[in-house]
């Protein structure tokens, strides 16, 4: 069996060995036809766009993305040709409540947003949602809730999304990405959305870009329709827009959810699937690395920042922001040890 992998995939080379007969590791934004032709499978990340022109003619019978996401997968065609695939729902979810608390803790230190006085509403309460959900209820947050699909599936808890646009402090976004469709989540922050705004909210994006209209975000932190906003997924990457870059409380180079432990659930998942489609009984482990030995504050909140401040990761894309896919690329390792 022979397998092209992205070579950014993490912790997988022992494992994967152990499966397939042939493996091939290329940048992902770089898989060609040719390249694939004779794979059985791939083992990809959301830079890696597989549809009709790099699929057609290949003999690849399974795709598992490393990604939550797979709006980058066309199931259509796979569909049509008879190519199986699978995604991670739930591996990085950790690694983006990790993200979004330290970034609250930011916005306390920082903005002097109090806890209990403030309402957030979640868009989206998949496996991210819902820890962001209790992490935010356990710092004393109102918070409120908005998913369309469950709720029209009959599940109780949740309210429209211009509920949330009166009433909320803090508006975060966990969605998938749907261009059309009844749940079309393409652009569900557009000029009209800030527009009805009506506390000034903070946003934050850490689901994907496309979610958020680019320049009905730059013009609603311009007017004051919103007090900060939050970005670690953007529209165009890696080419984002620079001037909304600098205008951002944090902006960040998509690594909410790059936690190692993150990293490690999605190489786990992607493998599991691959052996389970094509019958392998495959023993791996997948274990991300230590990190070194530090001295915690014995302020809890001190001590969570030390671990994990994105902070750090905003002031190093906004100095260099034409090195957003190579800091992706080379991300320190980050653990959620806390």
């Amino acid at each position: 069996m022979k397998v092209i992998v992205d070579n950014k995939i993490p912790y997988i080379k022992e494992a994967v060995g152990q499966i397939a007969d042939e493996v091939v590791y290329l940048p992902g934004a770089a898989f060609t036809p040719r390249d694939v032709k004779d794979a059985d499978a791939l083992i990809i990340r959301t830079r890696t766009c597989c549809n009709r022109e790099l699929l057609e003619g290949s003999s690849v019978k399974f795709i598992a993305t490393a990604t939550i996401g797979f709006d980058h997968i066309d199931v259509d065609y796979c569909r049509e040709a008879g190519i199986a695939w699978s995604n991670c729902p739930g591996c990085n979810a950790g690694g983006v409540e990790q993200y979004v608390h330290a970034a609250l803790l930011l916005l306390k230190r920082l903005r002097g947003m109090k806890p209990e006085d403030t309402c957030m509403g979640i868009v989206g309460v998949g496996h991210v949602g819902s820890r962001i959900r209790r992490m935010a209820e356990a710092l004393g947050m109102n918070v409120l809730l908005n998913d369309p699909p469950r709720e029209d599936n009959g599940e109780q808890g949740f309210t429209d999304l211009q509920t949330l646009m009166r009433k909320c402090d803090i508006i975060t976004f966990h969605t998938p990405l749907y261009r059309t469709g009844m749940y079309k989540t393409f652009h569900l922050a557009d000029a009209s959305f800030f527009a009805s705004l009506q506390r000034r909210p903070v946003i934050i994006n850490t689901c994907r870009g496309e979610v958020i209209d680019t320049p009905a975000l730059l013009s609603a932190l311009k007017t004051g329709q919103i007090s900060d906003a939050i970005i670690d997924t953007w529209e165009h990457e890696p080419d984002i827009d620079r001037e909304l870059l600098q205008a951002v409380f944090l902006g960040t180079p998509h690594i909410a959810g790059y936690s190692a432990d993150g990293k490690a659930n999605a190489t786990r998942m992607a493998l599991e699937a691959v052996c389970r489609f094509f019958h392998i009984d495959a023993s791996f482990k997948i274990v991300p690395p230590d990190m070194p030995p530090m001295t915690l504050s014995a302020d809890k909140e001190e001590a969570f920042l030390q671990v994990y401040n994105p902070q750090r990761d905003s002031d190093w894309l906004k100095q260099r922001p034409e090195e957003f896919e190579q800091f992706r690329g080379n991300y320190p390792v980050r653990r959620e040890l806390l």
